[in-house]
């Protein structure tokens, strides 16, 4: 198994479908990866050579944040929001959502699962 940025990428995949198993690299990254590296997006991982590998393993941690260090720049980047006040950071401390969607229906992902709320019902009149 080919061992990239920490995370062990599927052998039996082709390399174009493998490197987005890389937090930070996905389809259009991964294709200029491979340009860039002179591999075959067709090749399958367990075919690559260890130059190869060490090609790729060199451009995407020399050049592309990925993995941990990304990780940690967006969770620093969503903590500062929340610490200077502002609305996406208001927005990220409720567990709302930030970019403007509506929230009146639809945003169950968001909100999380439906909490039921006792005497909402219409009160029975007596005769």
């Amino acid at each position: 198994m080919a061992r990239i940025a920490g995370v062990d990428i599927p052998r039996e995949k082709q390399v174009l479908f493998s490197l987005p198993y890389i937090y930070g690299i996905g389809r259009t990254r991964a294709s200029q990866i491979l340009a860039q590296t002179q591999i075959e997006p067709t090749t399958k991982v367990r075919d690559l050579t260890d130059d190869e590998v060490l090609r790729l393993r060199n451009v995407v941690e020399g050049e592309y944040v990925v993995e941990g260090d990304l990780r940690r720049e967006v969770r620093q980047n969503i903590q500062r929001l929340i610490e200077i006040n502002c609305y996406r950071g208001y927005r990220h401390r409720r567990g709302l959502p930030v970019r403007g969607q509506r929230t009146k229906t639809n945003a169950r992902t968001r909100r999380g699962v439906r909490r039921t709320v006792s005497g909402k019902r219409k009160a029975t009149r007596k005769k």
